[in-house]
């Protein structure tokens, strides 16, 4: 008995500490732009290639992922295709992104586009600095020859930041409190939820709480400088365009700002928004 005894003991003393393990394990991730990783968004094709960094998933492998994409002033991709649709949003610089003999639209701060799977297209930088963030909803990512072009029955989208709808919160019941507009970019069904892109915008001296119990919550900044807090961090952190913060499960994050600042929410449960206007 006593030995019966002794091992229960033991096996309670082994589990216990992964339950509280288990039950403290963080529920966000921060990542400041100046922390990202970088490498070559084409391997194939070295230092030519624009720059990349995953921001959350693998753009290796058969999976959702969402990256940052950096380009050269005056990049210009040859004509080519992509294995798999991805939608992507300016932040920073100029972008071009459409068929290889379509007249030149160039995309500023806030632009959103769409490149379906298989379709021939061209990508161009003008700015000085091009900064974009680029999402897919499976994987890899790959870069092919514009020969293997094929119709997935989808067709591209570009939306100049001039076109954006923003909406406030006398159209929105989710959103509580003025300085806050919101632009949905995109809705679709996927593995079994209903997830939702959307551009948020803050006006300036604004504090703002998004509450949300998504089990899928991610965000980038995308123009702007925000400070950025939650339970789970000390302080504040101040947040330049291309950070990126998520969350999984019941949660809230904090939004400062000094300046009009927008960030992309990507979210498979409606987020609610409270703010208040600093005096």
């Amino acid at each position: 008995m006593l030995k019966k005894t002794s091992f229960l003991i033991s096996i309670i003393f082994l589990l216990n500490p992964l339950t509280i393990y288990a039950e403290n394990l963080e529920k966000s991730n921060v990542t400041t732009f100046d922390k990202v990783t970088w490498g070559y968004l084409n391997p194939l094709r070295g230092v030519k290639s624009p720059g990349a960094a995953d921001l959350w998933g693998d753009r290796t492998k058969n999976e959702a992922t969402g990256m940052l994409v950096r380009f050269k002033k005056g990049f210009s991709s040859p004509p080519h295709i992509h294995n798999i649709t991805y939608r992507g949003v300016v932040i920073e610089g100029l972008m071009h992104n459409d068929d290889p003999n379509a007249d030149e639209m160039w995309l500023p701060t806030g632009s959103f586009w769409t490149q379906p799977a298989g379709e021939s297209h061209i990508t161009e930088a003008q700015g000085t600095n091009n900064l974009i963030y680029l999402e897919i909803d499976s994987g890899p990512y790959l870069v092919e020859p514009s020969e293997k072009h094929f119709d997935n029955g989808e067709r591209p989208l570009n939306v100049h930041a001039s076109n954006i709808i923003w909406l406030d919160e006398l159209a929105l019941e989710f959103v509580q409190g003025k300085g806050i507009n919101v632009a949905y970019l995109w809705e679709d069904d996927l593995q079994d939820s209903k997830v939702t892109g959307y551009l948020i915008k803050f006006n300036p001296e604004t504090m703002a709480k998004i509450s949300t119990d998504a089990t899928e919550f991610r965000s980038v900044v995308i123009d702007g400088i925000i400070e950025y807090e939650s339970a789970e961090i000390e302080g504040s952190e101040s947040m330049q365009p291309g950070s990126y913060f998520s969350s999984i499960g019941d949660f809230e994050h904090i939004i400062s700002t000094n300046e009009e600042s927008i960030i992309y929410v990507r979210a498979n449960k409606e987020i609610k928004i409270n703010s208040i206007i600093f005096d």
